[in-house]
């Protein structure tokens, strides 16, 4: 490309008149265009007066000159100036009108500023639509899990004993890990205090109430939520990104029967007996750590949790497991429903299920604790 032919952009004002002439030369296209284009933005404009831009000697326009031709001439106007354009060849004249016309898709206006108490608004409205497609969400599960038993052969055996293997024994490990660890530090964080009072002894009942009854279920839920409650998320997500969702409905298979119970029978399975594991587990970890710290022998801590562990007590911890599992599963398999028509909608999706899931949890937990204190339990 020879130098003449480069795009320019030339100002040339004349005594006496209003009118600012301004002349374009050469190829307006992608490759003629980059050497112009950092000029505009530092350009300096006639403060006064018409705009006249004579585009007799454009020898070329393409999609990409027509385009910057069209947003020098709007921020002129946008300032005010009065600006138009004569000489330019029919088709080229075409082409300038057909980016101006789509122009306002190819520009994003401004958002408008929001105030607090709209924005507020806002947020609650967004919620109670999401609420009102969880509670539409849990109903359409109940039909289908009531369909079920009354049809038994329709139960996906094969699809609950998958799930509740990945669900259920490949986390065996972390949790096992984490309870232990738990167990440990209370009876660490407990051993200063109970040495003081000479009541060694008791790091039996503050091991096994708090992990039997609170810590066990909840650690174990958060556990299963972050990694069971996500992936849920992300299969049936992508499953929706896809339209594997959609084949299945055309196919007559339904998504709820297929996708969505058997992981929460699974699920229900799996937590409870996790949640007892997670209780050796964290009592094997609270019998260490006494021994080592307190001088307190298994067989003296063993005799003394079966004083201080009540049945209640354990099987209050158990019973929730069941509840926070039909929580974990029904959150994350709605938030894979819905998922958008991208991989990032996939991603944010998940994290949505994974923190409702946990803050949800944490409130049944709480709501759990009042109502066995209300029942004397």
């Amino acid at each position: 490309m020879t130098a003449k032919r480069v795009a320019q952009l030339v100002i040339e004002t004349e005594p006496g008149t209003a009118t600012v002439e301004v002349r374009g030369t050469g190829d307006w296209t992608l490759e003629g265009i980059a050497v112009l284009e950092p000029r505009l933005a530092v350009l300096a404009w006639p403060s006064t007066g018409a705009l006249r831009i004579d585009a007799a000697a454009i020898s070329a326009l393409d999609t990409a000159g027509a385009w910057l031709l069209h947003r020098t001439m709007h921020a002129l106007t946008q300032q005010g100036r009065q600006v138009f354009i004569v000489g330019l060849r029919p088709e080229h004249n075409t082409l300038l009108q057909l980016v101006a016309a789509h122009a306002p898709t190819m520009e994003r206006p401004a958002a408008s500023r929001v105030g607090l108490l709209a924005g507020v608004g806002r947020q609650v409205w967004r919620h109670l639509l999401d609420l009102r497609g969880m509670l539409a969400f849990i109903g359409e599960s109940a039909v289908t899990f009531l369909r079920t038993l009354a049809q038994p052969r329709r139960i996906r055996w094969r699809t609950i004993l998958y799930n509740l293997q990945t669900a259920g024994f490949e986390a065996l490990p972390i949790t096992g890990l984490l309870s232990f660890l738990m167990g440990v530090v209370i009876a660490y964080q407990g051993a200063d205090q109970l040495q003081r009072f000479g009541a060694n002894i008791f790091i039996a009942d503050l091991v096994g109430l708090a992990m039997l009854r609170e810590l066990s279920p909840l650690l174990t839920a958060i556990i299963v939520a972050g990694r069971s409650g996500s992936a849920y998320a992300a299969q049936i997500g992508t499953m929706k990104v896809t339209e594997e969702i959609d084949a299945l409905r055309t196919i007559g298979v339904g998504p709820q029967e297929l996708l969505v119970l058997p992981k929460i029978l699974a699920l229900m399975i799996a937590l409870p007996l996790l949640t007892v594991y997670a209780d050796v587990a964290g009592v094997l970890g609270g019998m260490l750590m006494a021994r080592s710290k307190l001088d307190v022998g298994f067989d003296a801590f063993l005799e003394r949790l079966g004083d201080a562990i009540s049945l209640s007590s354990y099987l209050t911890g158990v019973a929730k497991a069941p509840v926070f599992a039909a929580i974990i599963a029904l959150v994350g398999c709605y938030q894979g429903f819905q998922a958008g028509g991208s991989a990032d909608s996939v991603g944010r999706q998940t994290t949505v299920s994974v923190v409702q899931s946990i803050f949800l949890v944490i409130v049944a937990d709480a709501l759990f604790s009042v109502v066995f204190n209300w029942l004397h339990l």
